[in-house]
């Protein structure tokens, strides 16, 4: 049996700037650092899971499109780089996105403009033509930087090819998700903010996160893993249980941008290997906490070593 993870994603260039403090409208601040690297939620996620690999049986597919241009050419050196699979990845007429990240070096905190530019052009079609691919795979993950009824497709496909669907519901949602969205996943990945705006209910305590991951049952979802920052991850499963996995520290926070990417890339890799869910949540707890002492987003995602060293401490 292979342990293949495939990845319907988004790729853009990372653009960031650390200051001290974020700016205020109208506001030129001073930055102290100025970075340009790969990025992009589903491209970041890809790597994760492809550093975390183990066996050469196994491999990263990464489902999507960049354009013909430098930041394309970026991508491809990226993935080349980390072992993930591009041969499902076009190239079109539209520009290679970008992301603006704006980094706090005091609290480590992020806020960030994505413009998704090529990837946002993929279609249903296009994710019908990857169709075998995805019914071969172990596991299937998606995000929400590409268009919904392309995301939905994807879902739709690995659900009736019986392969287990993972939806981070990122970035946070302006809109409510139809519930044919949630309800084709096998695993729901949202962090504090986006399973607020998912359900319209504060999530400031892990008891608040509880609530909301119940409501999200509830609207469909086969399993919801709530992401909690330095508390760890909520999972909630349909059969009523609840259980709270902790963090790891693996050190000094340098920035979160990435975490959550780091989280699911980890968490896709140990499900497709078969470790039970709590273990794979762990798995994937561990990958994010070394990610968040590091710089970056992609360049920022540890390896299958560091993370069993970190999991053995």
């Amino acid at each position: 049996m292979s342990h293949n993870v495939l990845v319907l994603g988004s790729f853009v260039a990372d653009v960031a700037f650390r200051m001290s403090r974020l700016p205020a409208w109208g506001e030129t601040l001073m930055g102290e650092t100025f970075a340009l690297g790969p990025g992009g939620k589903g491209s970041n996620q890809a790597v994760a899971a492809a550093r975390a690999l183990a066996g050469s049986d196994a491999k990263v597919q990464f489902l999507s499109r960049v354009g013909e241009d430098a930041f394309g050419t970026l991508a491809r050196d990226t993935w080349k780089e980390a072992g993930v699979d591009a041969s499902l990845v076009s190239t079109g007429s539209t520009a290679t996105g970008a992301a603006a990240i704006l980094i706090d070096a005091v609290k480590g905190e992020n806020a960030i403009i994505v413009v998704p530019g090529a990837c946002f052009t993929l279609e249903p079609a296009d994710v019908e033509s990857a169709a075998a691919e995805i019914g071969a795979a172990s596991v299937f993950l998606t995000q929400l930087e590409l268009p919904l009824d392309t995301v939905e497709r994807g879902l739709q496909i690995a659900r009736k090819a019986g392969v287990p669907t993972i939806l981070n519901p990122a970035p946070a949602p302006v809109t409510p998700l139809p519930a044919s969205l949630i309800g084709l996943a096998d695993y729901l990945i949202p962090n504090e903010t986006e399973a607020a705006l998912l359900t319209g209910l504060p999530v400031e305590t892990v008891e608040q996160a509880g609530l909301a991951a119940a409501a999200l049952l509830a609207s469909g979802a086969r399993n919801v893993i709530l992401t909690l920052g330095a508390r760890g991850a909520l999972v909630a499963t349909s059969d009523g249980q609840t259980t709270l996995v902790a963090s790891f520290n693996a050190g000094p926070v340098l920035e979160t941008t990435g975490a959550g990417d780091a989280f699911c890339g980890g968490f896709a890799t140990a499900l497709a290997e078969g470790q039970p869910l709590l273990d794979a949540v762990r798995f994937g707890c561990a990958t994010a906490g070394i990610s968040v002492t590091r710089a970056g987003t992609a360049p920022s995602m540890p390896h299958r070593h560091e993370i069993e060293a970190l999991l053995a401490r």
